[in-house]
């Protein structure tokens, strides 16, 4: 079966090795998602509703390149650096996937890779692989 491979072209990907995405037949895995824009830097410090949207527009883009949309996630994963903001992250969340409906975890962790991070989501989309 064929591994498809979706890059954001961060210097991250090539160093730690993976992938922004991958699709193998009809499922694609897109890697935890931070609110970053084209050049690396942070979208919406200091606010968790900003960087949920901006980490699932990433997401939405990454899903476009492997041929689907959020329209096919059928699971998202969010890790939140303070589980207080869970109201705000979930409205945001929600915006997006209001009808999709994914199944979803919101977990609260110590920290994320800098910082400023906030929110990081990942997801997982399933569609027609033509078989």
């Amino acid at each position: 079966m064929e591994r498809r491979r979706i890059a954001s072209g961060t210097e991250w990907e090539s160093k730690v090795g993976y992938s922004r995405a991958v699709r193998v037949g009809s499922q694609i895995h897109v890697s935890g998602t931070t609110a970053t824009d084209d050049e690396g830097d942070v979208v919406g410090e200091g606010d968790p509703a900003a960087q949920t949207k901006q980490a699932l527009a990433n997401i939405e883009a990454a899903l476009r390149e492997a041929d689907a949309s959020l329209d096919d996630v059928v699971r998202t994963r969010l890790f939140v650096t303070d589980i207080e903001d869970w109201e705000a992250i979930g409205d945001a969340h929600g915006e997006y996937f209001g009808d999709v409906r994914p199944a979803t975890s919101m977990l609260e962790v110590s920290r994320l890779i800098t910082p400023e991070l906030l929110v990081e989501i990942e997801a997982v989309a399933v569609v027609d692989d033509g078989s």
